[in-house]
């Protein structure tokens, strides 16, 4: 069986969604990051996986072999690239025929939904015009995506949406210090304390519960085949 393959520049989920592919009974794992310290990381983590490995490289240029593996998944990927065309065109080079190219990520779509108890990321854009611009500008339209995966040559590919529990928090006080420590929310660094304190106030007044607060995030997946 040719090995599996799975791609992502911020390793930390790619180790657990190399651990999860591994205990799926996937025979062969390779992780890709462009930071040597990342690889470190991840080794030692995934050190009792024999069958999962880590290289550098970069989505763009991979330094892995040509037509030799059955699945490629980049989660989270895809908004931190502007060239799509070579994105795409890399993972179409190292994949066997008829084998699978998964990605999963955020559309504007998905980001601006109308905020709500369980939608949380929908209010960063409601009190701030600079972060909906801002988000705007790095995602990338499911348009966009399907059309350049018709252009490098894959066929068969499917788009379904997924709202995915972020974290669960017993008390709204929990998700508020969360807010403040910015944490998981690369779009929170664009503002500056002031603004996020501002923000934080804003999101507390606009949740109706107190307790039990779910929150999701909507992703959007795109299968294609080579």
């Amino acid at each position: 069986m040719s090995p599996q393959f799975k791609i992502r520049t911020q390793l930390r989920q790619g180790e657990i969604d190399s651990k999860a592919l591994a205990d799926m009974g996937v025979t062969s794992v390779i992780g890709v990051d462009f930071s040597e310290a990342m690889l470190v990381g991840a080794n030692e983590n995934c050190k009792d996986y024999h069958n999962i490995t880590f290289k550098q490289g970069n989505a763009l240029d991979t330094g892995l072999e040509n037509d030799s593996f059955q699945l490629v998944l980049e989660r989270a990927l895809i908004h931190h690239i502007q060239d799509l065309q070579t994105c795409f065109q890399e993972a179409y080079r190292i994949l066997e025929d008829k084998g699978v190219y998964i990605i999963q990520d955020r559309t504007p779509e998905d980001c601006l939904l109308k905020g709500d108890d369980n939608h949380i990321r929908g209010y960063f854009f409601e009190r701030f015009a600079k972060l909906k611009e801002r988000e705007i500008k790095r995602r990338h339209s499911s348009e966009l995506v399907v059309e350049t995966l018709k252009e490098i040559g894959f066929s068969e590919i499917k788009e379904v949406k997924l709202w995915e529990t972020r974290n669960v928090y017993e008390q709204k006080e929990q998700l508020l210090k969360d807010l403040l420590k910015r944490t998981g929310r690369s779009i929170l660094h664009e503002l500056d304390d002031e603004e996020l304190n501002e923000l934080v106030n804003y999101i507390e007044k606009s949740i109706s519960i107190e307790s039990s607060i779910v929150e999701k995030d909507r992703w959007t997946i795109w299968k294609a085949v080579k």
